[in-house]
């Protein structure tokens, strides 16, 4: 059993590579937009973004999680044959998502609240979201057959191409906001360039109707199921711009982007987990091994969180060739970024609780479960942003998150048991509350502690996990 978690942690790890390399290239741009761009233009694009992320869910519809689940089944016919039915179903109705752009763009363009003269920026718009859209399948088909150095490779490759013509268009053409799309267009046509080959050579040009009706049927559930994620996700960013200003939501963003160190994480971890809990599923220890591999999963990511939400504001302020992480002006939103990071942590959480619903066919209950986070997400913004702004938005993210693990625990133990270890799973929560509990109220009866309080506190933590034999040196010697 330990090889076996051994081995999702190597993938994981691998999927890491492109992970953790991209999204901290594409973090780069955080420094350089805050740093160039005004704040009423970096919330203007960071607006924009969110409602790309929703519409993205709609041009796949779950299309890649029902091509993972019955590619490992084969219930439908060989995966070559499912590949091709997802992959050609996508492109179909990308094309016509794409007509409709067109016919509804001058509602979309008040919908993203862009200026005269911006009018390019929505057909590079609906450009990323028809070459994302058709490179999601292929990117599922290279998860399912294990090949995360190329899943990696590639994904590193967009990003990178991202940040260069970023830098190209914003600082040497001086294309503004503009350039911000145009970069993503080419790096997304790009992306689909480099996978067309591995399309073809595994494409028949075809959609089988015996196939298409079970894909759809797993799969449309996803798309309420990944607009409401996304609605939490996003929808605070619109709501503080409504109750706010783009200025506000600016810091805020800012802000809530160095929560990416966990987002990291949690990403990928579920690049590995999904494929993982798929294949295993038929195993007869499969539902002992899931319960470990969420304590393994909770203890990686209470690490990440001490150790961030302790030294974040040091790693900020660091001095190089006299820039910051990022810009001065948005260092009063420092406070959310310990909630971001507990809010991602449920997230991984969630994502952990979905095995049972994807192994039982059971997605149609996923609405439910992250309508109501959603549900609760909006209704908390527009209930705390008046009062405590950002730090509102902030609160309204990770109570969301709460109530979808929850939702998504009561099912999925509901209809596939896990033998979760709920002892360690204490007791790691108990060594996070103690250690930055503890380091919270220090720090307000000796302001000036700084660095020794932090100190001390990742010491408790360390202590408290060894202490209470949840990682051992012999454990830590095979990893």
């Amino acid at each position: 059993m330990f090889n076996d978690i051994k081995q999702l942690g190597k993938e994981t790890a691998i999927y890491g590579v492109s992970t953790i390399i991209g999204r901290f290239l594409n973090f780069l741009l955080v420094p350089l937009y805050t740093n160039v761009f005004s704040r009423q233009d970096y919330g203007l694009v960071t607006n924009v973004y969110a409602y790309i992320a929703l519409l993205n869910i709609i041009y796949l519809y779950g299309m890649d999680s029902a091509y993972l689940k019955y590619a490992s089944t084969e219930e439908l016919g060989d995966e070559r044959k499912t590949f091709s039915t997802a992959y050609n179903a996508v492109l179909l109705s990308s094309l016509l998502y794409s007509m409709l752009f067109l016919v509804f763009r001058s509602g979309l363009f008040r919908q993203f609240a862009l200026a005269e003269g911006q009018t390019r920026i929505l057909f590079f718009i609906m450009g990323i979201l028809f070459f994302d859209a058709v490179s999601i399948v292929p990117f599922a088909r290279l998860r399912f057959h294990n090949r995360p150095w190329k899943f990696a490779l590639i994904k590193s490759v967009n990003i990178v191409v991202n940040l260069a013509l970023n830098v190209v268009f914003i600082l040497r053409y001086h294309m503004g906001i503009e350039g911000v799309f145009l970069a993503g267009l080419a790096a997304s046509v790009l992306t689909w360039l480099i996978l067309l080959p591995d399309i073809l050579r595994n494409l028949e040009f075809r959609v089988s109707r015996g196939q298409l009706g079970p894909l759809l049927r797993f799969g449309i559930p996803f798309v309420p199921t990944g607009l409401a994620s996304m609605i939490t996700q996003v929808i605070d960013r619109p709501i503080l711009l409504a109750l706010t200003n783009a200025a506000t939501v600016g810091v805020y963003q800012a802000n809530y982007k160095l929560g990416i160190f966990m987002m990291l994480f949690v990403s990928m971890f579920q690049y590995a987990w999904q494929p993982f809990f798929l294949k295993n599923a038929a195993r007869q220890d499969a539902k002992i091994l899931f319960g470990k591999v969420l304590t393994a999963f909770l203890l990686a990511a209470s690490a990440i969180f001490i150790v961030l939400s302790l030294f974040i504001e040091n790693i900020v302020k660091l001095s190089i060739f006299g820039k910051h992480l990022i810009g001065r002006d948005f260092w009063g939103g420092l406070p959310i970024v310990p909630i971001i990071l507990l809010a991602y942590l449920f997230n991984g959480l969630y994502i952990n609780f979905m095995a049972g619903i994807q192994i039982e066919k059971k997605t149609q209950f996923l609405p439910i479960v992250t309508g109501a986070g959603a549900l609760v997400n909006v209704a908390a913004n527009f209930l705390l942003i008046p009062k405590y702004g950002y730090f509102g938005a902030a609160w309204a993210t990770l109570v969301s998150y709460l109530i979808m693990a929850a939702g998504n625990y009561f099912f999925s133990q509901r209809f596939y048991r896990v033998q979760y270890e709920y002892g360690k799973l204490a007791l790691v929560g108990t060594a996070l509350l103690v250690s930055f509990g503890g380091y919270l109220m220090a720090k307000r009866l000796w302001p000036d502690g700084g660095i020794l309080l932090k100190m001390i506190a990742l010491i408790i933590y360390l202590v408290l996990i060894f202490s209470f034999r949840l990682v051992d040196l012999r454990t830590i010697k095979k990893i």
